[in-house]
């Protein structure tokens, strides 16, 4: 090998390194180590030499990247088996595991003269996504698989290499088997939702469905995370202690959750559970439960396993937001995009506190999948304050009823047409909830942000004054607007002036309001930030647009289809007659007492949007992080502040109060 070969060879080594040390101290510990530019720098000159020299390792950064499409998943025996645990739903079925084993523990130690030592059990979160079976050797992971049977499992690796907190290469060479949870953070599931052309109704099936979409594609747009407690399988390495098994996966990188909790009996347990109840909705993971584990190693096998389960654990599940109640309508849906889409109409069940009448429903398959039929006794579940699923169908002595697929639109009676598992109607110049929704969409706060176009007004726009297509907004008159009911001399000025206040847009947002399919904020400002202009937008190719962000084959065919429509193109035309003027402005810097510090914000700043601080501080050079650490420069402190305010007073952190936050950014526009 050439000299320049080899220093190539050492240089994608030496960047992989680093890159994977910085994916660790960002995704795992939260404590990013260089600014976004920085990593990215590093990254394209990574991905450079690969594509120069042909050297590409598994283990690279580089190999985590969506995209890999497989025709089908195979089979993966697990060198361990993953159990499944018993289960306990409330105190009485808890003390009884706790009297089991004792009981084994003291039968043992009575015809032992190797006693096991006091019982002590470790408590950890029990979380609500996918199981997942890694597997590394001589230090790199070369497979990942779901639970299956718990002997044999689907092999999902490229899916796994999307989440980037799970570590690509390890110190420990030894051939090993890490059980965890792969997961979709709330926070993830809710920022997917803002742009996505159709919602995921909760972050459990969104995890679920990711890791066993043949598109790893799709599994990378969901940014999911994971978290391990388990090593089902090792070679050359024993543990005494289960707090030793999660030192280790730690040490070795792996994403351990920070909550564990050892008692010595099974009181302070339940006491416990009670107090982490309510606690667990403030996480940004979904949990059902805990599980409680017996620390010591040598006591668990002893103890051994049923049929079924280990003896040494158990999994005491919080009470089930599930229920069951009756179907007695379905009601059909027109949105912005045209699609048709199914609402379940229940009988009113209470569950989790609250009184539910309503549950969503995909599409005409998702009734036929669940054997759907009105009348029908139907199994719910509802999660985190979300709009509750129908799980399925239960038996019922009532008579049922088919739901027939509707073939015209609810709202304007057009003939519907059905693309793959979707009903669309076709009339977009004239179905009145899609002229209203998108309506509703081009004056929302993210878009033209025209403040008082409500809804309701906009009904009342399009049923009063005619309003067919968005440019006609801008010819509304004052005498026109003044008769509508409820509109008195303050309202129709105010919402006047706000329409033509929207005049001046911020290209990024300009883009989103059009309601191109598959584009949401986020994509919208990206093509802003990329092409700077309307007109290099309108006239981009595919291949040019996939340049800008994250965007795909999918997304790309869209803009491109939507700016050449015949008609679109000229009520865009229209609306930039109009006055619209979509402008791009490139932020200077600010140099600041924040430029290149990291900063953590908590509680409320009065008169002050979360949003706007993060903006302002960004454009002073700050680097925002979410979490306390050594590495924190600041921690700006409004009222209500959270644990994040002790954390930074224990650390010595610098404190940042309101009014000395406000002197600071309140000159910057």
């Amino acid at each position: 090998m050439k000299k320049k070969d080899l220093e190539d060879k050492d240089r994608i080594e030496e960047l992989i390194e680093k890159i994977n040390d910085l994916n660790y101290h960002y995704y795992t510990l939260d404590t990013p180590k260089l600014s976004d530019k920085e990593y990215d720098e590093l990254y394209d000159e990574l991905l450079k030499l690969e594509d120069k020299t042909g050297l590409i390792y598994d283990y690279s950064p580089s190999q985590r990247v969506g995209g890999e499409i497989v025709d089908k998943f195979e089979k993966h025996n697990h060198l361990g088996r993953l159990w499944s645990l018993d289960k306990s739903q409330n105190e009485v079925e808890l003390v009884d595991w706790d009297n089991r084993v004792k009981r084994l523990v003291k039968d043992y130690n009575e015809n032992s003269d190797e006693k096991l030592p006091s019982l002590e059990y470790i408590m950890e979160y029990k979380f609500d996504g996918l199981t997942i079976n890694l597997t590394y050797r001589d230090g790199e992971l070369v497979q990942g698989a779901t639970r299956g049977n718990g002997s044999i499992g689907e092999g999902i690796l490229p899916q796994l290499k999307t989440i980037k907190s799970i570590p690509l290469k390890i110190n420990f060479k030894g051939t090993m088997e890490v059980q965890g949870e792969g997961l979709m953070p709330l926070s993830a599931l809710e920022a997917y939702n803002k742009q996505a052309l159709e919602p995921l109704k909760n972050a459990r099936n969104a995890a679920a469905g990711a890791l066993r979409n043949l598109d790893s594609k799709v599994t990378e747009e969901r940014n999911l995370s994971a978290y391990f407690y388990n090593i089902g399988y090792t070679e050359g390495k024993d543990f005494e202690k289960h707090e030793q098994v999660l030192d280790f996966l730690r040490r070795n990188r792996f994403p351990v959750f920070a909550y564990k909790k050892k008692y010595k009996n099974i009181e302070d347990v339940l006491e416990e559970i009670e107090n982490i109840n309510n606690e667990r909705h403030k996480l940004d993971v979904l949990t059902d439960g805990v599980v409680i584990k017996i620390n010591d190693i040598r006591t668990r096998e002893i103890l051994g396993y049923t049929n079924k389960f280990p003896r040494w654990a158990v999994a005491y599940k919080f009470e089930a937001e599930e229920t069951t109640t009756k179907l007695i309508d379905v009601i059909w849906n027109v949105g912005r995009t045209a699609k048709v889409t199914p609402s379940a109409v229940l009988e009113a069940v209470e569950i989790g506190g609250a009184t539910v009448r309503r549950a969503t429903l995909n599409n005409y398959d998702d009734i036929e999948r669940k054997d759907l039929r009105l009348n029908s006794r139907v199994l719910i579940r509802r999660s985190n304050d979300v709009i509750p699923e129908i799980l399925g169908t239960l038996p019922t002595d009532e008579e049922t009823f088919e739901i027939k697929k509707p073939d015209h639109c609810p709202a304007c009676n057009s003939e519907l047409i059905q693309d793959g598992v979707h009903i669309f109607c076709p009339n977009s110049l004239s179905c009145k909830p899609q002229l209203i929704s998108r309506i509703v969409h081009f004056a929302s706060r993210d878009a033209m942000n025209i403040e008082g176009l409500s809804e309701k007004t906009a009904e009342k726009l399009l049923e009063e004054l005619d309003i067919k297509d968005l440019p006609e907004i801008y010819e509304i008159e004052y005498d026109e607007l003044i008769a509508l009911e409820g509109f008195k001399e303050k309202k129709t000025e105010n919402l006047l002036n706000a329409i033509e206040n929207s005049k001046d847009v911020v290209l990024g947002s300009f883009i989103y309001a059009l309601g191109i399919s598959n584009v949401g904020i986020k994509t919208a400002n990206d093509l802003a930030d990329h092409f700077k202009s309307l007109d290099k937008i309108r006239t981009a190719e595919e291949e040019d647009l996939k340049e800008a962000g994250e965007i795909g084959d999918i997304i790309a065919a869209s803009i491109v289809e939507f700016f050449h429509d015949d008609r679109i193109v000229s009520s865009l035309e229209k609306l930039l007659e109009e006055g619209v003027r979509p402008y791009y402005h490139e932020d200077e810097l600010v140099e600041s007492v924040f430029t290149d510090k990291t900063i953590v914000v908590t509680g409320t700043i009065e008169g002050i949007s979360r949003k706007e601080i993060k903006a302002r501080l960004e454009k002073m050079g700050a680097k925002l992080t979410s979490s306390v650490s050594g590495n924190t420069d600041f921690v700006i402190v409004g009222e209500s502040p959270g644990s994040k305010y002790q954390r930074a007073l224990d650390l010595g952190i610098e404190i940042i109060d309101e009014n000395r936050l406000k002197e600071i950014i309140g000159g910057l526009v």
